[in-house]
């Protein structure tokens, strides 16, 4: 369908591609992966004939469309949504008016009606317009929406009508870009889903791993120039990718001892008359050697850790009766919500449940209507915006965006965290407006470290990121010791760093007190309990009675189901357990420190010490009573978890 040959391109004397070769078949499963800058738009671009090789060629097929999603911006005119979804070419439209002239008895004698019809029928024909609204509504837009100008919408929801325009049309060959950036969660699952049963070739850029696993079966790694090859899903990619490193490694070192061997051989005898037939001879065997070349160096990542905040107290923030509307339309009534030290919440719901509204509330940046908005003590607030550029200055450069904290920093440590984010040299010097999606939402980061908050509210914070510096966030994340509320539609990057579960849905927020694993074990469940109460009727109708041998497996499934559920509550409560005796074990060397303060002659010297360590002293006691009574509670509920199981 499509193919580059020995294809190289260069940009600004970098060379992006050297001698390069990818055939893209109708049923390819393809991820495109490689650091951010290492050429996988350009690759697209050269694909779509935008941009032409310097060497080699780019063949398609005479009849194969290929479909394209940018990462960031697509044309939109007047059009509507469903419109712009249907995307009529004047081909279609020319056919639809000879359909109507053919019904009308106009049409000339002359002309092919089966042809016609045909044509028509090819092109989507009188299905199209449902299978675009069918669409349209699995990508989360409302019926409402659907005659809208697309205009009128956001960026965001202009690529999605975008997005339903190629998979209404379903070109041979899709090639995608960032697909996941502009979707929300429920969406997101939707289309993966989708994507399974697609009709066509798929090549995707993502920085989505779960997305990558759960559609992909081949990946092509951009590295050093070159692309390599591997079979299976992304997490296969990786272990093979290592598994060929070592081998390479290994051999490579194998290769060089025998050649510092050969080479000390000829060295010390190629002087000697008796001996200098035979060190000419290891030399030549060095020459007839083929050489392996030791595994590349890896690209350039982002490597950062944030420092750890000032510590907070136990109660982090509390809403109390909030109410807040846009434009006299109420989102939140009488909303409750509290989060705690340590919490790493995610705020998963439909698309326009008001996510992005709670967490905006929370960070302040919109003012409640009503209620109390409560910040424990010591609370430090840090909010990363899933829009970059609400927190960025787009006539600054990167230097002085980077410069503009409440935090005393010299320009030399402020280059040396730049540095570790992937700005570099005169990099530094670029206007934030002309910055990529990505190298802002990673200066966004930096002025997040430069300035460390100990409540990190994060909308989107995986988008525009590449896989590498998704993962260094992750591993940052997980050192962080704040507190984390967040927002994403990264399936990955929520499975690794959420221990709590906040669904949000017409105003009403649902807290599950446990990972992802158990909030979706918990939903299926409750799907499953909804399904079983379904009128005899309905059941009646699906087909006729189950077998035996059909009621044990599905007995065996749900039995399986209620074992996963069982388990995700059980480490949900173990880890309960284990945070609250960490924290009573905290207290318990507090109260230490605070006796072997009173024992201390100087505390009665310096006025008001006493009453100080008095009155910390009763609070630390009266702390540890609390927690000790949860952890006797919980171990207590722990125990008979257990005993149950048995």
């Amino acid at each position: 369908m499509l193919v580059l040959s020995d294809v190289s391109k260069s940009f600004g004397g970098r060379n992006l591609f050297s001698g390069v070769t990818l055939q893209v078949n109708s049923d390819d499963r393809i991820g495109l992966v490689g650091p951010n800058g290492a050429g996988k738009s350009t690759l697209f671009a050269l694909m779509l004939g935008e941009e032409v090789p310097d060497e080699g060629q780019v063949l398609r097929h005479r009849n194969a469309r290929v479909g394209h999603l940018p990462q960031e911006s697509a044309p939109v005119g007047e059009e509507t949504v469903l419109e712009l979804a249907t995307a009529i070419t004047p081909e279609f439209e020319e056919l639809r008016r000879q359909l109507a002239m053919v019904e009308e008895g106009t049409a000339p004698h002359e002309w092919d009606i089966n042809d016609i019809k045909a044509r028509f029928d090819h092109l989507g024909g009188y299905r199209l317009e449902a299978k675009a609204k069918a669409i349209l509504r699995g990508l989360s837009f409302r019926e409402k929406d659907l005659h809208r100008p697309a205009r009128e919408m956001s960026g965001g929801w202009v690529m999605r009508a975008h997005l339903a325009r190629l998979l209404t049309h379903e070109p041979e060959i899709l090639l995608l870009d960032e697909p996941t950036n502009h979707l929300d969660l429920e969406a997101l699952l939707w289309f993966q889903d989708y994507l399974k049963g697609y009709p066509g070739g798929l090549l995707v850029i993502s920085h989505d791993r779960e997305f990558l696993n759960r559609t992909i079966s081949v990946v092509v790694e951009i590295s050093q120039s070159r692309l390599y090859s591997y079979r299976g899903n992304y997490d296969e990619f990786l272990a093979q990718r290592e598994a060929a490193e070592q081998q390479q490694l290994s051999a490579f070192k194998n290769q060089q001892r025998e050649i510092a061997r050969l080479q000390t051989f000829a060295d010390r005898f190629r002087a000697k008359n008796t001996k200098a037939a035979q060190a000419q001879s290891k030399l030549k065997q060095i020459e007839r050697m083929e050489k392996i070349e030791a595994p590349a160096s890896p690209d350039a990542t982002v490597d950062f850790a944030f420092p750890q905040p000032q510590r907070s107290g136990l109660k982090v923030i509390n809403l109390i009766g909030i109410k807040f509307g846009y434009g006299g339309v109420p989102i939140y009534e009488s909303l409750d919500f509290a989060a705690e030290r340590g919490q790493r919440i995610v705020l998963v719901g439909p698309n326009g449940a008001g996510k992005s509204t709670l967490l905006k509330i929370l960070a302040q940046v919109l003012p409640i209507q009503g209620g109390e908005h409560k910040l424990g003590i010591n609370v430090k607030v840090g909010y990363y915006s899933q829009y970059r550029v609400d927190m960025l200055h787009p006539e600054r450069t990167v230097l002085e965006e980077a410069l503009d904290t409440p935090q005393r920093v010299t320009e030399t440590f402020v280059r040396t965290v730049l540095g570790g984010f992937l700005f570099r040299g005169d990099d530094v010097f670029k206007k934030v407006e002309v910055l990529s999606g990505g190298e802002k939402s990673r200066l966004a980061l930096v002025k997040l470290l430069l300035d460390p908050p100990n409540l990190l509210l994060m909308d989107e914070p995986t988008t525009h990121l590449d896989l590498a510096s998704v993962d260094a966030l992750l591993a940052a994340l997980d050192q962080f010791e704040g507190t984390l509320i967040f927002i994403s539609h990264d399936v990955y990057f929520i499975r690794s760093i959420a221990n709590h579960v906040v669904r949000v849905q017409d105003g009403v927020l649902t807290p599950f007190p446990g990972d992802y694993q158990y909030y979706e074990d918990r939903m299926a469940a409750e799907a499953a309990r909804l399904a079983a109460y379904q009128p005899a009727n309905v059941v009646s109708r699906a087909g006729p009675e189950p077998t035996a041998a059909q009621e044990r497996k599905e007995q065996k499934r749900r039995e399986a189901e209620q074992r996963q559920i069982r388990y995700r509550a059980r480490k949900s409560q173990i880890d309960l357990v284990k945070r609250l005796e960490k924290e009573i074990a905290d207290l318990e060397e507090r109260q230490k420190e605070l006796t072997r303060d009173f024992e201390a002659p100087e505390t009665y010297t310096t006025p008001g010490r006493a009453l100080e360590l008095n009155q910390t002293m009763r609070a630390t006691m009266d702390r540890l009573d609390v927690l000790s009574r949860e952890w006797e509670a919980a171990a207590t509920k722990l125990a008979e978890s257990d005993n149950e199981a048995d």
